[in-house]
């Protein structure tokens, strides 16, 4: 994917008509967070669904998404994404799949994560190894809809997940790096907690000691995130392992994932 370079509005009523509608049809991607949140699902949905001449498909997914006891961009992106795939099954449809896995819009792109987490056919290396690519992706809401796609997964198979993306430390691109650790904080953000990493943070050091001086500030975050989580269930856990890093790495890097590990303990 290239790169966004248009700037977006500072407010949804800011957003030129020609540039909604576009987005609307699919055709460009978002370029900030006032945009993805303004993209309307269901019409794009429709959009889509008449240029792959696939309508049929239509009527359920907007049924799927009217009972939703909730619903935010989050939870409708996971019933379009899930529905979709369903109906991927039932007809026999592989096409569409691929389609949406390469569109120009990044809201199907997402879309797409969940038709990989969705697939009960798939162990948790297969997925891990489908969503990397979108873990890749240059845009931002893909990247944070691609470990939610597979999180609960990650969770029900801990072990074996640590020991993939133990190896995606190394990567040469940070948004890789940065998956493993995000996929697997203990907390999260708009996610179900990891119990046993809440409990257990040790766990989770075969993915954090690779990374504690990574060069990116995108994984710097993330690894000082894991750690506050981790601090308020087993706060002796971080402040230790904060103690070893800075004897052991004593660079800006790591000074900075210690300050943002120990934020909630020092309050």
């Amino acid at each position: 994917m290239t790169e966004i370079k248009r700037k977006g509005s500072r407010s949804t009523k800011d957003i030129p008509k020609d540039i909604l509608e576009q987005l609307n049809r699919g055709e460009i991607e978002t370029a900030n967070l006032v945009e993805w949140l303004a993209v309307d699902q269901r019409l794009l949905l429709e959009n889509l669904l008449k240029q792959l001449e696939r309508t049929a498909y239509l009527k359920p997914i907007l049924t799927d998404i009217e009972n939703l006891k909730k619903q935010t961009v989050n939870t409708i992106n996971e019933a379009i994404g899930t529905e979709l795939f369903e109906q991927s099954l039932k007809n026999d449809d592989t096409e569409i799949l691929t389609i949406m896995a390469n569109h120009t819009s990044d809201l199907i792109r997402c879309w797409a994560t969940y038709t990989i987490g969705k697939n009960q056919t798939l162990d948790i290396g297969k997925k891990l190894e489908q969503i990397q690519c979108f873990a890749a992706d240059k845009h931002f809401g893909v990247r944070e809809i691609c470990w939610l796609a597979v999180r609960s997964s990650i969770a029900k198979d801990l072990t074996k997940s640590i020991e993939i993306l133990s190896n995606w430390t190394n990567h040469k691109d940070e948004n890789v790096r940065r998956f493993a650790s995000e996929a697997t904080r203990p907390r999260g953000v708009w996610c179900e907690h990891i119990e046993e990493l809440k409990h257990n943070p040790e766990l989770g050091l075969a993915i954090l000691e690779p990374l504690k001086s990574d060069k990116s500030k995108y994984v710097q975050d993330s690894v000082g995130n894991w750690l506050n989580d981790a601090s308020k269930t087993q706060p002796d856990f971080v402040k230790q392992l904060c103690e070893k890093w800075k004897k052991e790495s004593p660079t800006k890097e790591t000074a900075y994932i210690i300050k943002k590990a120990l934020r909630t303990i020092e309050k």
